[in-house]
């Protein structure tokens, strides 16, 4: 066990356990730049440690009753085979443009789209608290089964051939095209990763792309660190939750540019 990795796991833990985001976009980049992993055993750990502890944070968010279950099925109906078809691609791209370019460019863009959001989302934290209603209830009509699916779709194959940026894109759908609460947002959030990530885990690892001594080190931080912050999310302010997920917003999209 590395003391570091699990030090480092409890603060990624925390994080993932307040706002449902953040982790895969700090934790792979941080693991290649801090700990020289390989990007590929990075990317391949990381996703199969996120679906430990998203497992954990969904079941406290379920208990909790922030979880929205018909979006969080519906996105998962598409994001499943989205995430799997992602792993099979990258594994085909990385031989024919080279593993460096091809994440270059997707973090690149995906990073820059985070930071572009995160500072919209602090305006609206500090200027608009107000003026967009959100709603804790939400009834699923055709439209919204849709926008679940197609939301799925988009964000599983992200993760599938990055593992960063799952949680951060499908929390702005979930504020921007339903209009949940932060407290439901995450809960739905959590809930749908820890089913999409233990399938696309398996998937990594079935191509031999995670290092397992790594994850047991990361999970002896992690765990106490989700549970803390599943608890920190139900007692939050709403107003000051919102800006948590602004900020995890603004520091993925830097992440994720840095590592570009």
């Amino acid at each position: 066990m590395d003391p570091a990795l699990i030090i480092f796991g409890f603060g990624i833990g925390l994080l993932v356990g307040m706002t449902g985001m953040g982790g895969a976009s700090l934790m792979t980049p941080l693991l290649i730049l801090v700990f020289g992993i390989n990007p590929v055993t990075a990317i391949g750990t990381d996703i199969f440690y996120a679906a430990v502890t998203k497992t954990v944070g969904g079941v406290q968010h379920l208990r909790a009753k922030t979880v929205h279950l018909g979006l969080a099925f519906w996105m998962a109906v598409g994001s499943v085979p989205a995430a799997i078809g992602g792993v099979v691609v990258i594994e085909a791209l990385k031989s024919s443009v080279g593993e460096q370019e091809l994440e270059g460019i997707i973090f690149g863009i995906l990073g820059a789209t985070l930071l572009v959001v995160g500072v919209a989302t602090m305006l609206r934290t500090a200027f608009l608290p107000d003026v967009i209603k959100e709603r804790y209830a939400l009834h699923l009509y055709r439209r919204h089964v849709i926008a679940a699916i197609a939301t799925g779709v988009t964000t599983g194959f992200i993760i599938g051939l990055t593992s960063a940026g799952s949680g951060t894109l499908i929390a702005i759908i979930l504020i921007a095209v339903f209009r949940l609460t932060p407290q439901r947002v995450v809960g739905t959030d959590i809930f749908h990763a820890m089913i999409l990530l233990v399938v696309t885990g398996l998937a990594q690892i079935g191509v031999g792309n995670v290092n397992l001594w790594m994850v047991a080190s990361l999970l002896m931080g992690s765990i106490p660190g989700v549970l803390l912050g599943s608890q920190l999310t139900v007692k939050a302010p709403t107003r000051v939750l919102r800006g948590i997920l602004a900020s995890v917003l603004f520091l993925s999209g830097l992440a994720l540019l840095f590592k570009a």
